[in-house]
């Protein structure tokens, strides 16, 4: 018999739910068929689930249908739920993906695709409401390949070209397809298992059309999984039950559990329960591949695991804002604290803290519909009344090369130090952490003990105050004392060597980005390229222009969170934004959020950046800045120092030259000097040789006064205005350094234009014709001119400035080129002024001069 975990997940009003509710009915696990806008569906039984008709928490339901028992979890769709979501992902075999055919792939479903790639879980495609969708099997097919992954193929024609078409995916299937002509499903069974195959299938889940033969193809195509015979178990959801009992839930992944059975800390299972909807039925064992909730256990958490599963890495998906939390006056806040504590075991991702200098509670959330689902668990759970702030991004921090961070903690019989070595990673690559220390330096188990120390805590920056991310962070020595060594020592120590690591090294602040889709009129098109810019956003246009635009990007969280609506209001209603948390990366204004955080790390009492010595019986805290000066090991980490050509000093080989120079005059004898005639004469290059190439300037007009901060303003009000100013503008600078220059200005979105370049004054004026960007003609014009003329380009869009080097050109960027022209206009302000007749004109002069006379 097959026993498998399943997982659904979709995009927000994909029918997910909908489907669920098909399945179970499908199979007999429920007698009735629901429905979301009825609030009655057999799994979103919580009573916001059922008000606002999404799913919030996962849960599960046995379902046995032929040869087969699965544990189906549906899992939340929402953005705002994404990391009780991902959480699932641990412990799923099979995963089924709904795609809306009203909507095609959509933001939100790249992200569940790549969770699903990382966590390599085998997925099955189903593209729901076909019964209202406007498009073919094959478009919506070529979506899915171009958008999610090449190896999508649909299952419901197994013709010849179908069989053809998957022998590609391996030369081991296609050798076996040239032989017969076919392949047999035990090979496509393995190839779905391997993640290398993904079947898709259509239909609509609300009028059951195709439901059954997709449920019945899915069966036929899964298999089981194996599982070692040794105890394992990985923990993916805490919860309480209605008296307020602690639930840990996990999935056997080795062995057998039974009730009684001893786990860590001494913790035994009071009871194992297999939940169906909001039911369960109790059980004495459970085996490998069951999913159940275990009462009587206290310390573990959530993304943990036990016998031979260690604990998960680091989550893909976090919250991007940080909120306080704000009580009501009569409020015991550290009696709500604990309580909130409780909230933070079922989630992590909730980060929970307590600010003690300013005395907040702080809580780190997803969005706006999260705010109120919390607020109501809240009031329900806690009967406390809570509101929120408005909300602060949460920015993250990393640094720029590798440093070696010192610990000490030495007060009166204790004694720990720890060099940790910290390395930058590669972005979205999170904390990585190893040992690198030899035996002799620190015994194993100390290592392990510092290992599981920079695992257990959220480590912090030195500029806001906010984690840290994108590091490697390697053990290199340490030190213990036979005598004073105590458990918590290492622990301070080690926390102590990453502040002070971080406060030796270059940081970086870094800040969210959303990934983006705006959907609007052609005529709002340059309205939202210059709001975009203005974000310091990145995007790229459509190719096939209709009455729709479709312009995709990225921009900054904290530029574009609330521009949702800002779109509704210039575009009456008809735009719409699909924003989805892309990465970190580096902030753009890093120096005005360090001064708005006002943090002072070296005032962190609870995150110290020195360490503590002893010295005649007493300990002193010392500096992050003296640490090197009093540790007890030395650096093991060297910094190797090139000059700016990487030329080796040349002194360190001057008497190797001379002993060389003695062993060939004692071989070939004395050096002798060769005639004229040998001598290899050089052309010298006079003033005539060279050929005057004048120069050429081509300026992107719109990306200048987007960057110029004057003329931004300016075009707030009157675009038509800033355009002049910069024109005047130009026309002076040419006039000082005597060039050709061309100023280029976007037009490509005015129907049935042809183009133009006009002569005003000393330079030139092109306006590009319908479809052509500044960038294009740009770009065709240096390629056309270099071979004629010292090509100039300024611009501050970097892909511009690449092709640019690449056609030969050179560029300035819009930022340069007006400290430039400002530079320009001081020196000949100050040139005219030189020149002026220095006369002076006193007060009465004339009337001296008439009582002379």
């Amino acid at each position: 018999m097959k026993k498998i975990v399943l997982g659904i997940l979709a995009h927000v009003d994909a029918g997910k739910t909908t489907l669920t509710e098909s399945i179970l009915y499908l199979t007999g696990t429920t007698r009735k068929l629901g429905r979301v806008d009825h609030r009655d569906t057999f799994l979103d039984y919580d009573f916001q689930e059922r008000n606002r008709g999404i799913t919030i928490f996962s849960k599960q339901a046995i379902i046995n249908w032929h040869d087969s028992q699965i544990t189906l979890i549906d899992t939340p769709g929402h953005i705002d739920f994404s990391t009780e979501m991902e959480r699932t992902l641990q412990v799923l075999d099979y995963a089924i993906l709904v795609i809306s055919g009203i909507d095609g792939v959509q933001g939100h479903s790249e992200t569940i695709w790549n969770l699903l790639r990382y966590y390599k879980i085998p997925t099955f495609i189903f593209i729901n409401k076909m019964d209202v969708s406007r498009y073919e099997q094959s478009e919506l097919m070529q979506n899915l390949k171009e958008r999610l992954d090449e190896h999508c193929f649909d299952f419901s024609n197994l013709n010849d070209e179908f069989y053809e078409s998957v022998a590609l995916n391996s030369e081991d299937l296609l050798n076996y397809y040239l032989e017969y002509n076919t392949l047999n499903k035990e090979m496509l069974i393995n190839e779905i298992a391997r993640c290398q195959l993904i079947p898709c299938f259509f239909g609509s889940a609300l009028k059951m059309e195709r439901i059954d033969n997709f449920f019945n193809e899915f069966t036929n195509y899964i298999k089981n999984k194996d599982y070692s015979e040794s105890f394992g178990a990985r923990v993916f959801k805490i919860s309480h039950d209605e008296q307020g009992n602690k639930l840990t839930h996990l999935k056997i992944t080795g062995g057998s559990l039974k009730v009684k059975t001893q786990l860590l800390n001494d913790e035994k299972v009071d009871q194992i329960r297999i939940y169906s909807g909001n039911k369960y039925h109790l059980t004495d064992e459970v085996m490998a591949g069951d999913i159940c909730a275990i009462k009587g256990l206290k310390s573990i958490v959530a993304g943990q695991g036990l016998g031979i599963e260690d604990n998960t890495t680091q989550p893909l998906l976090s919250p991007y804002m940080d909120y306080q939390i704000k009580l009501p006056p009569d409020c015991d806040q550290h009696q709500v604290l604990k309580k909130l504590n409780l909230l933070a075991q079922e989630d992590s991702q909730l980060h929970i803290n307590y600010n003690v200098r300013t005395k907040e509670i702080h809580v780190q959330l997803m969005g706006e519909i999260q705010i109120e689902v919390l607020k109501n668990i809240i009031q329900e759970r806690f009967k406390v009344e809570v509101d929120f702030d408005y909300g602060r991004i949460i920015y993250k921090e990393t640094i720029e090369e590798a440093v070696e961070g010192v610990g000490h903690f030495e007060p009166l019989r204790h004694y720990a130090e720890v060099h940790l070595l910290l390395e930058p990673g590669k972005p979205g690559s999170g904390l990585k952490f190893d040992t690198n220390c030899q035996e002799y330096l620190l015994a194993n188990n100390y290592q392990r003990l510092i290992l599981s120390h920079l695992q257990e805590k959220e480590h912090l920056g030195v500029l806001t105050g906010s984690p840290i991310t994108d590091m490697k962070i390697t053990l290199v020595a340490g030190k213990a004392h036979l005598k004073h060594t105590e458990g918590g020592d290492f622990r301070e120590a080690t926390y102590r060597a990453i502040r002070q690591g971080l406060k030796t090294a270059k940081s970086v602040l870094l800040e969210p980005y959303f990934d983006f889709s705006l959907e609007l009129p052609i005529e709002y098109l340059s309205r939202a390229i210059y709001d975009i810019e203005a974000m310091a956003g990145n995007f790229k246009l459509p190719e096939n222009q209709t009455d729709i635009a479709v312009i995709t990007g990225s921009a900054p969280v904290s530029k574009m969170q609330n521009y949702q609506s800002e779109v509704v209001r210039y575009t009456r209603g008809k735009g719409r934004l699909i924003c989805q948390l892309s990465d970190y990366r580096p902030c753009q204004n890093q120096a005005e959020v360090i001064k708005s955080f006002n943090y002072d790390s070296e005032a962190d009492v609870e995150n110290p950046t020195g360490s503590v010595f002893c010295s005649h019986g007493a300990g002193y805290n010392v500096r992050w800045d003296q640490v090197a000066q009093h540790m007890h090991i030395s650096f093991v980490f060297k910094k190797i120092k090139k000059t700016a050509n990487n030329i080796q000093d040349k002194s360190k080989f001057d008497n190797i030259d001379d002993e060389l120079e003695n062993i060939f005059t004692r071989t070939y004898g004395p050096v002798k000097q060769r005639s004229g005639e040998h001598q290899v004469t050089k052309k010298i290059f006079n003033e005539s040789s060279y050929k005057y190439i004048p120069e050429c300037l081509l300026v992107d007009g719109y990306n200048v006064i987007h960057a110029w901060p004057e003329l931004k303003e300016l075009a707030k009000d009157n675009l038509d205005a800033a355009r002049m100013r910069l024109i005047d503008i130009m026309c002076n600078y040419q006039g000082y350094k005597k060039c050709i220059l061309i100023l280029v200005f976007d037009a490509y979105k005015v129907k049935d234009n042809i183009g133009s370049t006009t002569k005003y004054h000393n330079i030139y004026i092109a306006y590009t014709k319908e479809a052509q960007t500044a960038d294009m003609y740009i770009e065709r014009a240096t390629h056309e001119l270099a071979s004629k003329y010292n090509i100039t380009v300024a611009t501050s869009d970097a892909l511009e400035q690449l092709i640019v080097l690449g056609q030969g050109g050179k560029r300035i960027s819009s930022r340069e080129l007006r400290l430039e022209v400002a530079q320009l206009d001081q020196e000949k302000l100050e040139e005219f002024r030189r020149k002026q007749p220095k006369s002076h004109n006193y007060l009465l002069e004339g009337l001296k001069n008439f009582n002379q006379d």
